[in-house]
């Protein structure tokens, strides 16, 4: 198999909830770092809330990769010129999927998004909400048709998950699988004994 070059990627995590999907990214990020030649994240402050509420811990503030402020418009990904290879939203508030399928850049977040889009690089938006109106389903489509993946933090269980962290990596393992990182994950077709 020919060597794949290493990618840059950058991670938004917004206040929806599911902090345990964001926590399971970063994990897998760490292990899979030989095939990563950069990593940038933000968080919005929500995102730094839902997390202690949810996990009961602070351990977002000691990640291995570089952080950037959420209005920090000089983070290398607010530019195409970098040429980061993927955003990933994990999770996607309703209100992020709003913006970033109207336009706004009001943010680093929306404004990484829009310099996916606009490059053709891959924007992957792991949306947290239940049901669903109309105005969210519209707002997928739009991003759609722009170029970006939809990937709903839906949890597979063919692979028989055990734990709540297991379940989690279900989604994550999809996540890096659409951004085109190679991990040992459970292939469809697999037995589980």
């Amino acid at each position: 198999m020919p060597k794949q070059n290493k990618i840059k990627i950058a991670i938004g995590v917004t206040g929806a909830s599911g902090a345990i999907y964001a926590k399971a990214l970063f994990a897998k990020m760490q292990l899979l770092s030989d095939q990563i030649a950069e990593v940038g994240v933000v968080f919005t402050e929500n995102a730094r809330q839902v997390w202690e509420f949810e996990m009961n811990d602070d351990e977002y503030k000691n990640l291995p990769f570089k952080i950037y402020q959420a209005n920090d418009f000089y983070a290398p990904f607010a530019s195409g010129s970098a040429n980061y290879d993927a955003l990933i939203v994990c999770p996607c508030t309703m209100g992020t999927l709003g913006k970033i399928a109207s336009g706004m850049a009001n943010d680093l977040i929306c404004r990484a998004a829009d310099v996916m889009l606009k490059e053709r690089k891959k924007l992957i938006l792991v949306t947290r909400e239940t049901p669903l109106n109309l105005i969210h389903i519209n707002n997928m489509k739009t991003v759609t048709e722009a170029g970006g993946i939809i990937c709903p933090a839906t949890p597979s269980f063919y692979s028989k998950p055990q734990t709540i962290e297991e379940v989690a990596a279900t989604v994550i393992d999809r996540v890096l699988q659409l951004v085109g990182l190679d991990q040992e994950t459970y292939q469809w077709g697999e037995r589980n004994t």
